[in-house]
Formats: structure tokens, C-alpha cells, sequence
């Protein structure tokens, strides 16, 4: 996903993407449990997916308090 993307979104969409990947992540890390991972970097991408969208949460956050960081 791509950080122009997320930004594009609302936060009511934003607050459902960070639940639906943090879902996956989850799933994600069953599969390598079970050995049943068949893309090693796929838990990479969707961590990297959970910070973006983590991160464009806390700065709208820190805008709507009047604070930058």
C-alpha cells in the first residue's frame, strides 16, 4: 500500500485498514508458525503496511491537537 494511498483516506477507513491488517499480520505469522508461508517478505510488507498507517493516524492526531510531533 501506498503512503499517497493512506493518505487519501478517511480516518474511519484508516481506523478499518489498521484492524484488516493487523488481522493479516496475525494470519501471517500463524502460516510461518506452520510453515505454511510461502512469501517470507509478505510479513515484512505488512508490518511496514501497519506503521504507515499508524503513522497518518498520529499525524492527523497531532494536527487536530495543534502540536507538530
Amino acid at each position: 500500500m501506498d503512503i499517497r494511498e493512506i493518505r487519501g483516506l478517511s480516518d474511519e477507513k484508516l481506523l478499518d485498514q489498521l484492524e484488516d491488517l493487523k488481522e493479516a499480520l496475525f494470519n501471517l505469522r500463524f502460516q510461518k508458525a506452520f510453515g505454511q508461508l510461502e512469501d517470507p517478505n509478505a510479513i515484512r510488507r505488512a508490518r511496514k503496511d501497519v506503521a504507515r498507517v499508524q503513522t497518518v493516524l498520529r499525524e492527523r492526531q497531532a494536527q487536530k491537537e495543534g502540536t507538530n510531533g
